[in-house]
């Protein structure tokens, strides 16, 4: 009105989005300056309850200062979820004080590949201390939780995780040597899947996960994982053979529904990759879709809650504009209006289960963005466009 602004909400975090859009309301260099705003009335609610961004930390890592920065972007924009994937192939950067050898072997590689798996290395040793200790971890989530963003765990299981058993060979099922990896994509070498002793590893992390993450969700990947040595393997062979098992999906399976046993009786949920459908789905666990929503639609169909992020729409390591004008990129091309055109539920999905689509996510896997200047060059401005898919009906959006 003329004397002034009022900001009413259903609840803290929806007075705080107010706070935002009044933020944006006003020039950046409004010092010293008077500012006339309209008298109007906004009437604004979100669309969708999950509004997520994801950042890659195991392939270059991210001191905590920059996390927080990201943290800010998300907030500024009322997404309200942060994925944090902590683990892979590459690199381990979350402390666990069971298994400390975890950030002193397996946060480190003894050199990186050059570009696309050139072949060719730079011979410098990476990830001494690249970690986050568990007060630092405790520091960024207290720091999320002032912005109304929930943080969200990722210790990726049953593949991606060169880092664990290098530091501990007898959780692989060769027994190894097993070398953090140097080089991108997906290493064949997983946990295994038949080892009592591997599955008590993966407790206690996610344990320790549990004690320092208050969100509802603990992100179990899930994704991509490299079966090639369970068929040989005495250990999976017998436990296949004890359970009943035909096939090494159905082993991956099984271990799926054992750690979701395990974060159900901690009160926790399972969220993963849509790879967790295959071999049956876990009873309570929810489905984030990125190879195509296929994935998240047979979840949905099933009575499952999904999240959309498919990496023709959400994976911001792609191109943004013509290659030979850009850093080197993962590959695939996705510009501003195409992050803005995503639909995440099809005209197609029935009334009752549209509900069941809990929201979107953008993801930055962090191959070739050695520093946070270059994340933040990917994500603007692409997350802004995501942050409308996320917020807004799409009767109200306007590119």
């Amino acid at each position: 009105s003329e004397n002034g602004i009022e900001i009413a909400g259903a609840s803290n975090a929806g007075i705080f989005y107010g706070v935002q859009t009044l933020r944006k309301s006003i020039p950046a260099m409004a010092e010293g300056m008077n500012i006339e705003l309209p008298a109007a009335s906004i009437n604004d609610y979100p669309r969708f309850p999950y509004r997520g961004m994801h950042l890659d930390v195991s392939r270059h890592f991210f001191p905590v200062d920059s996390v927080k920065k990201f943290i800010d972007i998300l907030a500024l924009h009322n997404m309200n979820r942060f994925h944090w994937h902590l683990t892979d192939d590459q690199g381990w950067r979350i402390e666990i004080k069971k298994y400390p050898e975890l950030t002193q072997i397996g946060a480190q590689r003894k050199e990186t590949v050059i570009g696309r798996n050139s072949g060719k290395y730079d011979g410098k040793p990476y990830g001494e201390g690249m970690f986050y200790t568990q007060d630092e971890i405790r520091d960024v989530i207290a720091y999320a939780q002032e912005r109304f963003i929930t943080i969200i765990p990722e210790i990726d299981l049953p593949g991606h995780q060169l880092a664990a058993i290098t530091t501990y060979p007898d959780l692989g099922c060769t027994g190894g040597p097993y070398e953090v990896w140097t080089q991108w994509g997906v290493s064949d070498d997983v946990i295994c899947a038949g080892n009592e002793k591997a599955m008590t590893f993966l407790e206690d992390v996610l344990g320790e996960v549990i004690n320092l993450f208050p969100s509802e969700y603990i992100h179990i990947g899930g994704d991509e994982a490299g079966k090639a040595s369970w068929p040989t393997c005495k250990l999976c062979q017998a436990r296949m053979k004890k359970e009943g098992l035909k096939d090494v999906n159905e082993l991956q399976s099984y271990l799926i529904h054992r750690i979701e046993v395990f974060l159900n009786g901690h009160n926790r949920k399972l969220l993963g990759w849509d790879e967790i459908l295959e071999g049956g789905l876990a009873p309570n666990a929810t489905v984030m879709s990125w190879r195509g929503t296929e994935g998240g639609m047979k979840a949905v169909e099933s009575g499952h809650k999904a999240i959309m992020t498919p990496g023709e729409f959400c994976y911001f390591d792609s191109y943004q504009d013509a290659p030979d004008s850009q850093p080197e990129a993962i590959g695939g091309y996705l510009p501003l209006s195409k992050v803005y055109s995503f639909n995440p539920v099809p005209d197609t999905l029935s009334a009752e289960k549209v509900g069941l689509v809990y929201g979107v996510q953008a993801n930055l896997f962090t191959e070739y963005i050695p520093t946070p200047e270059h994340a933040e060059m990917m994500i603007y401005p692409r997350v802004l466009a995501l942050a409308e898919v996320a917020w807004s009906a799409p009767s109200k959006k306007n590119y």
